[in-house]
C-alpha cells in the first residue's frame, strides 16, 4: 500500500508502545503482591493462590510482549534510540514481573507465613516495592514524549524528577528490608532454621524487585544522555 510503514505497521506511532505496555504488564504482577501476601499472612491459601494465578498471567503477558519486542524490534537506523538500549530496558522491566512470580510462587509453594510480629514491617515492605514499581511505570510512559521533544527541554527535567522521586522510594524499601532483617535476626534462635533462611529469601526478592525497578529509571536516564 502507498505510503504504508512497516515499522508504523508493527509498533504503531513508535516502537515504545510495546515497551510501555510491557512494563505495565510488570506493574500489574507486581500490584498483585499486597493481596498475595495479606492472604498468606491470614493462612487464606486458596485466594492466595487465586491471587498467585493472576501474578502468573500477568508475567506470562509480560513475557509474551518481550518476546515479541525482542522479534520485532527494527534493526534498521530509522529508531529514535540504540537498540541495544530498547532491548535492555525490556529486559530489566521483565525482571519486575519475574521476580513478582517467584517471590509468590515461593511462598505459596512453602506455605509461608512470617511470624505475627514481622507482619507490619512485611507489608510496609511490599507496599513500598509496589510504590517503586508503579513510580517506574510512570517514568516510562514519559519516554514517547520524551522522543517527542528530542530528549530535551522542561520534559527532560519533569522526567529527571520523577526518576529522583523514583530513587527516594528505592531507598525507602532499603531501609525497610534493613529493618526488617534486624528483626529476624533477633527471632533466628526462635524459629526453625529452614523457616528463617526462606524468610530471608523472601526479603531479598522483595528489595531485588525495588531495585530493578530502580534500574529501569537508571536506563531511562542513559537513554535521555545520548
Amino acid at each position: 500500500m502507498p505510503g504504508s510503514n512497516p515499522i508504523g505497521s508493527l509498533f504503531g506511532r513508535s516502537p515504545i508502545g510495546p515497551i510501555q505496555e510491557h512494563m505495565q504488564a510488570a506493574n500489574e504482577a507486581a500490584q498483585l503482591l499486597p493481596l498475595f501476601f495479606e492472604a498468606s499472612a491470614q493462612g487464606n491459601w486458596p485466594t492466595a493462590e487465586a491471587t498467585f494465578k493472576e501474578i502468573s498471567d500477568a508475567e506470562r503477558a509480560a513475557d509474551k510482549l518481550k518476546r515479541s519486542v525482542r522479534r520485532h524490534l527494527p534493526k534498521s537506523l530509522f529508531l529514535p534510540v540504540p537498540r541495544t538500549d530498547l532491548l535492555e530496558l525490556v529486559t530489566i522491566q521483565d525482571h519486575v514481573a519475574n521476580i513478582a512470580k517467584d517471590t509468590a510462587g515461593l511462598m505459596l509453594g512453602r506455605q509461608m507465613q512470617f511470624p505475627e510480629s514481622l507482619q507490619l514491617p512485611l507489608a510496609e515492605l511490599v507496599a513500598t516495592c509496589g510504590d517503586t514499581v508503579s513510580q517506574a511505570l510512570v517514568a516510562i510512559r514519559e519516554l514517547d514524549q520524551l522522543l517527542e521533544v528530542g530528549f530535551s527541554g522542561r520534559e527532560v527535567k519533569r522526567v529527571e524528577g520523577l526518576i529522583k522521586e523514583l530513587d527516594k522510594l528505592e531507598g525507602r524499601t532499603d531501609k525497610q528490608s534493613e529493618v526488617l532483617r534486624g528483626k529476624l535476626f533477633k527471632m533466628e534462635a526462635e524459629l526453625p532454621p529452614v523457616d528463617v533462611m526462606f524468610y530471608y529469601k523472601i526479603i531479598e526478592l522483595l528489595a531485588a524487585m525495588a531495585d530493578a525497578a530502580e534500574r529501569v529509571g537508571h536506563r531511562l536516564q542513559i537513554l535521555m544522555a545520548k
